[in-house]
């Protein structure tokens, strides 16, 4: 009988053999690569709707601005805004801004201790302590009144 030696390293199908066990580690490759590739597609979105309508700790954004100069020599403007504050703090005002102050300053109704004022003008609490003043260096005065919200009943 008549036998065939194959040459060394070489499978029964020889290169072709080779270069087919090559193109399905290739196409392997690719394919693992494909899907990492969607799996972080998928995070960034996933982050992006979570991370989308919440706030930073300890910041907040204004909502809704609304101001009424009907009157002479009068502006009234309302803001509401929206804070994600740290434990032991509250929405409040600091510099003409909203900001996340300390509760005690709120739960005592000492305004003026958030300093709510720009850095030029003085505040001064006002008689009933629903608020405060800003008084600026020409003498135009500016009345902040607080409004709270009810808090929701629990069901």
């Amino acid at each position: 009988m008549c036998r065939s030696e194959e040459a060394p390293g070489y499978s029964q199908f020889g290169l072709f053999g080779l270069s087919l066990s090559l193109m399905l580690l290739l196409r392997l490759a690719w394919a693992l690569t494909a899907a990492a590739v969607c799996f972080l597609i998928l995070l960034i979105l996933h982050n992006h709707i979570l991370r989308e309508g919440q706030l930073l700790a300890g910041t907040c954004e204004i909502v809704a601005l609304d101001r009424d100069s009907s009157q002479p020599r009068r502006t009234i403007a309302r803001q509401t805004a929206r804070c994600a504050c740290k434990k032991g703090q509250i929405a409040g005002t600091t510099r003409a801004r909203p900001t996340c102050v300390d509760i005690g300053i709120v739960g005592t109704r000492q305004w003026c201790g958030m300093s709510p004022c720009l850095d030029d003008e003085g505040c001064d609490l006002l008689v009933n302590q629903s608020g405060w003043t800003c008084t600026q260096p020409g003498g135009r005065v500016k009345t902040t009144t607080v409004r709270t919200e009810p808090e929701p009943a629990d069901v």
